[in-house]
């Protein structure tokens, strides 16, 4: 925490209260804070430890969600080094303040949404709570912030039982966040004002620094359209710069953006550092950054769920830091800054920033523990419930692959529960990728046994209990849908849905957009898609919609909706394997693709 006197609400509210008022000064110098003569100016350090993605993983994750690419020092060779875990974390950035006398803890966005169970059961409050006990200061929101709506965010910044679920434990109030959530590009449509602060003030050693939250403009294309029903999502670098014009209007020359948009480094490693300029990051953060105002210091960004402290510079050419901690609390960044007394801005060539891994072989924080196992003890009737039985990993999240072993097993598994004719008759089945939210591990997770998958472990591959629908579509039109994984929205980040057993294509990647997608190779239990013929097709109600960049299935008719997509897994598990028969790993001989390093089949 920074040595200000002011700490916690009280502390946000005073300087919330001064920004309103317009006590925080104006602006005498550029963003850029340079020596004077022959004179150093008066700095004052900075520490902030930055995370971005945590999703409610406040245990360690499981399979490859737990690991984090580093190079082994002896053998040169890139490993897998398990990491996270917020018992972990918790001592890594207790440990990482000690001799700093002004350090503040940040993030930006997706800390929580998409969580595994002993989190997402109760509405993430267990990570909003441990995030109070972290130290957390101050978040950009992320798109999984809005995965229950914007009143459900409301209530985890502010606090308030469940309107629903009400209070878990009789006595126990649920406080909301001690840290700030920002939303400075997310308006509520009628009143245009963002739905929550667009940035935090704090004041470190008489210096105010000021940060500035957005989440990606496309955030109604990835989340379902209940949950950002009334709200309007603004361009990352136009509000950006608004509030950061704004701030330097106040006086407030030290300027951090929290943006939840990321990029896409050249190497796996956590300690990549882009090469010379960024040249070694692509993805949207680039565009990003180098347009966002030289007023600001240092970028800390997310979403894309990799690792990376580059430097990309400004629309002046100069170097600024932008930075990413992977995913899930296994790694934190430390970005170490100079503050300048006189100007109040970022000495910007003092700024240097660095990855660290959250290793396992620490002490664990004591309160951490206490929390999980607070709810732990909450969830175990549900959670250790056995739902079925794998034979090896079954690996989703944590597959390379565009086509994922579990992918095809989810799939198959909606078509199971949906192709009756009185549930929806549906023929094939469609899950978009990014809502396979980790691997079905092999080795148990507690006392279950190995090979033995709980209800736990299922909800944290498919979190978010989406409803199934089956829709009606022409041969045209599934087509169509193939097609725009690899164009549309998805042209520069194709999207490959996982389909279900007896529908096969051949995805060519030696071309380009559409027409990666060889059209006669579009095949149902063998026979050729009949453009005019009528398919009835099941998805989730995320993609059914037409999120992720799938305008052909909302185009769908005759639309019918099941229970969840959770439900669905779960019964499939249970009447497809057994203790002496476990759940086969599938082929997946479902899409060939062409051009991808090697030919795949």
């Amino acid at each position: 925490m920074p040595n200000t006197g002011l700490t916690g609400r009280y502390r946000k509210a005073t300087y919330a209260v001064a920004a309103a008022a317009g006590l925080l000064g104006t602006v005498l110098v550029p963003g850029v804070a340079q020596a004077h003569g022959h004179h150093q100016p008066r700095v004052v350090d900075l520490q902030l430890l930055a995370i971005n993605d945590f999703h409610g993983n406040l245990e360690p994750p499981a399979g490859s969600s737990g690991t984090i690419k580093e190079i082994d020092p002896v053998t040169k060779q890139t490993v897998s080094t398990p990491a996270g875990g917020i018992e972990y974390l918790a001592t890594a950035l207790r440990e990482a303040r000690k001799g700093h006398d002004n350090s503040l803890t940040v993030a930006a966005g997706d800390i929580v949404g998409a969580s595994p169970l002993m989190s997402g059961l109760f509405h993430d409050e267990p990570t909003i709570e441990a995030m109070n006990k972290l130290g957390l200061d101050v978040t950009s929101v992320g798109n999984h912030e809005f995965d229950e709506g914007s009143k459900e965010l409301l209530r985890l910044q502010n606090g308030g039982c469940h309107p629903t679920d009400g209070c878990y434990v009789k006595g126990r109030r649920f406080k909301g966040a001690d840290f700030e959530y920002l939303a400075a590009n997310v308006t509520n449509e009628k009143t245009n004002k963002p739905i929550l602060d667009p940035y935090w003030v704090t004041k470190v050693n008489g210096v105010k620094v000021g940060f500035i939250g957005v989440t990606l403009e496309g955030t109604p294309n990835i989340v379902t359209a209940e949950g950002v029903k009334g709200l309007k999502f603004g361009n990352e670098v136009t509000t950006i710069n608004k509030y950061a014009a704004e701030l330097k209007r106040k006086g407030v020359n030290s300027i951090v953006a929290l943006v939840h948009e990321g990029g896409y480094p050249a190497s796996p490693v956590y300690d990549f550092d882009c090469g010379a300029g960024g040249s070694g990051v692509s993805g949207p953060i680039v565009d990003i950054a180098k347009k966002i105002d030289p007023a600001v210091g240092a970028i800390v960004t997310g979403h894309t769920h990799n690792a990376y402290a580059c430097s990309i510079p400004d629309p002046n050419g100069v170097p600024r830091s932008v930075t990413s901690a992977a995913s899930f609390g296994r790694l934190y960044t430390e970005i170490d800054l100079k503050l300048d007394k006189r100007s109040g801005a970022i000495v910007r060539p003092s700024v240097t920033a660095a990855n660290h891994v959250v290793r396992r072989d620490v002490p664990k924080a004591a309160d951490m523990t206490k929390l999980i196992d607070y709810y732990n003890k909450l969830a175990a009737p549900i959670a250790n419930r056995p739902l079925g039985y794998i034979g090896a990993d079954i690996n989703g999240r944590g597959s390379t692959d565009l086509e994922k072993p579990l992918g095809d097993v989810i799939a198959d598994a909606q078509l199971a529960g949906l192709a009756p004719k009185d549930k929806g008759g549906a023929q094939v089945a469609f899950m978009n990728p990014g809502g396979i939210r980790s691997d079905l591990v092999y080795k148990a997770s507690g006392a279950e046994g190995d090979g033995v998958v709980t209800y736990g472990e299922a909800f944290t591959v498919q979190p978010f209990t989406n409803m199934m629908q089956v829709k009606t579509l022409t041969g045209a039109q599934l087509v169509q849908l193939l097609q725009q994984q690899v164009s549309g929205l998805n042209e520069a980040s194709p999207k490959i849905l996982q389909n279900s057993a007896g529908f096969t294509y051949t995805l060519d990647l030696t071309k380009t957009g559409a027409a990666r997608i060889v059209v006669d190779s579009v095949k149902l239990n063998g026979a050729a898609i009949d453009p005019a013929a009528s398919y009835r097709v099941a998805a989730n109600e995320f993609l059914a919609g037409g999120g992720d960049g799938f305008p052909a299935f909302a185009a769908g008719t005759d639309k019918l909706v099941g229970v969840s997509d959770l439900d669905l897994f779960a019964a499939y598990l249970g009447a497809n394997s057994k203790a002496g028969s476990p759940l086969p790993i599938p082929a997946q001989n479902r899409i060939k693709i062409i051009g991808n390093g090697q030919d795949q089949d």
